[in-house]
């Protein structure tokens, strides 16, 4: 199947999923390959996570930065259960990430799996898709748990 094509079913799929953010990064994409721009495919691809990552850091900061987190707020994180709950689900939701992103350094082409079962989400759970660091650090999990149960996975 050409990438054309699939980036018109990904487009489709999206709008049917109600996912505005495959349903862009598909049209933008297929931009870029209509208009013959594919020589920045591989500088997108390989920036592209970390200028996701950037805005995404950025929008979690904005709170901070238009300071409607206050010291009590910051306080109230490091005395409270739910507040070091959340400090303890931050860092590993971190921690997965980078093994998730290890992975997709030994094992690049899981990202299919990844986004077909991101699609698969957002279609059928109303699930949103955040990226695939998270996913590919629950596929590490799930696949050291499966190692370990029924030794090495072929």
């Amino acid at each position: 199947m050409n990438g054309e094509l699939l980036l018109l079913l990904l487009i489709i799929v999206g709008m049917i999923g109600r996912s505005p953010i495959i349903t862009t990064a598909a049209c933008v994409l297929l931009v870029v390959k209509l208009i013959h721009l594919e020589r920045y495919l591989p500088a997108i691809e390989r920036r592209g996570l970390e200028l996701g990552l950037l805005f995404l850091t950025m929008g979690v900061l904005v709170p901070f930065a238009s300071e409607r987190i206050s010291t009590k707020d910051i306080i109230a994180v490091f005395t409270s259960w739910p507040g070091l709950i959340a400090l303890m689900g931050g860092a590993i939701a971190t921690y997965m990430n980078g093994k998730g992103l290890d992975l997709l350094k030994v094992d690049p082409q899981l990202i299919v799996g990844l986004v077909i079962g991101s699609i698969f989400g957002i279609i059928f759970m109303r699930g949103i898709p955040v990226g695939p660091l998270m996913a590919a650090g629950i596929t590490a999990l799930l696949l050291k748990i499966a190692t370990f149960l029924f030794g090495k996975i072929p």
